[in-house]
């Protein structure tokens, strides 16, 4: 069977740093930090009192008041981004095949706050279970999908996939296998996430993950600096659509990129902690490499996964120094959450925007909020501190990694017929 080639030809992202891509795009580049002082509850007696939130956000603007309660925040980010994602490919069902296009949907966590809400009023009643019937449908995981799929008549794949942290990246990793192998000609892919709130800020501080630099939240996330103290969580979602090559070109398709290849592996080693080398790291990225048919010295850009914790932010960069050798300070490295936060299960979809964007536009963003090298980072690498650059991007990586030792690496690279 001859394998088919996979395009990018729509983007939606709701953000920290923007509700759209083009807001989305204009924070990257301008070095904008999301992170502020939490207003989705009080926070005074947590540990960590900022994160990055979605901003400016009023589902009444997309939906009438009896959709709303029928959707948890984070199906509400989800289909905003793919409604814009769906908008931007010019995707008209009554010309298209409607059996041939799916929808693959990620959330590491899923309807937190529908879950915080029904279990606090049970908890907090006589012990009657007064329930809402949609309870269930609204904190599922695969609901969003679900929802994308009957708004838009979509019949082909629908799943959701949980990677944790790496849940949107393995999203958009089976949507590309899809596509290539003939099972479909489109997917709506992504994830998105909703856990600012009490549980999911409580219970990332009860592990020691989260940064509690209170002080001074928009430099809260410092990805690769000396004085990193955990990640920032973050809230949004990101859309993608993918193509089959021929598909697009014959509707007259914009093509912002091409995805080439991608690469999945596990650490087996530790539940929360990363590989100490970047073992699984450094093997994902190879293989995104290898079905890409690429060397490592044709890759010009990674957006790390980067999350500003001690372990992690080591464990990456030695596994890109594992893999690109000599060619290793050639690349521009960056990770975008030091702006957006760390958005869980859907930081794999905004990152992989961001990349493609990279690749389409030929900036790389910056990591920002650097101050103190770390001496056990590799000091030759290139991490794009401060300041965007621009170079031609012509091979880039989005690397995505989730408890449970996941990873997932895919390789962009611009589009040529």
């Amino acid at each position: 069977m001859k394998l088919r080639r996979v395009v990018v030809t729509g983007l939606g992202a709701l953000t920290p740093l923007g509700n759209t891509v083009p807001a989305y795009w204009d924070g990257l580049v301008n070095g904008v930090s999301g992170a502020d002082r939490i207003t989705r509850f009080d926070a005074g007696r947590f540990k960590t009192q900022f994160a990055c939130e979605v901003k400016n956000f009023d589902p009444l603007n997309y939906f009438d008041r009896k959709e709303v309660r029928k959707y948890d925040p984070y199906a509400q980010y989800g289909m905003v981004s793919s409604d814009e994602a769906v908008a931007d490919a010019g995707l008209i069902p009554e010309k298209l095949d409607l059996n041939r296009i799916g929808v693959i949907w990620a959330s590491g966590i899923g309807g937190l706050v529908t879950f915080l809400e029904e279990v606090s009023a049970y908890a907090t009643g006589d012990g009657t279970p007064r329930f809402n019937p949609f309870f269930i449908p609204k904190m599922i995981a695969d609901i969003t999908a679900g929802h994308i799929s009957i708004k838009h008549g979509f019949k082909g794949p629908n799943f959701a996939t949980v990677s944790a942290c790496a849940s949107s990246a393995n999203a958009i990793v089976d949507a590309f296998s899809y596509i290539k192998w003939g099972k479909a000609d489109m997917f709506v892919c992504g994830g998105s996430e909703a856990a600012v709130n009490a549980p999911g800020v409580g219970g990332f501080n009860a592990m020691h993950a989260i940064s509690t630099r209170n002080d001074d939240p928009k430099t809260g996330s410092r990805p690769f600096d000396k004085d990193r103290d955990g990640f920032v969580i973050g809230e949004g979602a990101g859309a993608l659509i993918l193509e089959e090559l021929d598909h697009a070109l014959a509707r007259g398709a914009k093509i912002y990129a091409e995805v080439a290849g991608s690469g999945l592996t596990a650490d087996a080693y530790h539940m929360t902690g990363p590989h100490p080398e970047g073992d699984g790291a450094m093997r994902a990225m190879k293989a995104a490499l290898e079905e890409a048919g690429l060397s490592p010295a044709d890759v010009d850009h990674i957006n790390t996964h980067g999350t500003s914790t001690p372990l992690g932010d080591i464990a990456e960069a030695k596994a890109i120094v594992t893999l690109f050798g000599e060619h290793a300070p050639k690349i521009n490295i960056n990770s975008t959450k030091s702006m957006t936060g760390h958005l869980l299960g859907a930081a794999g979809a905004i990152e992989a925007i961001a990349t493609v964007l990279a690749v389409q536009n030929n900036i790389i963003p910056p990591t920002i909020n650097h101050f103190t090298d770390d001496p056990e980072i590799d000091p030759s690498l290139n991490f794009t501190f401060g300041k965007a650059v621009n170079r031609t991007v012509n091979v880039a990586i989005s690397n995505t990694f989730g408890f449970g030792g996941h990873n997932a690496s895919i390789l962009i690279k611009k589009f040529v017929k």
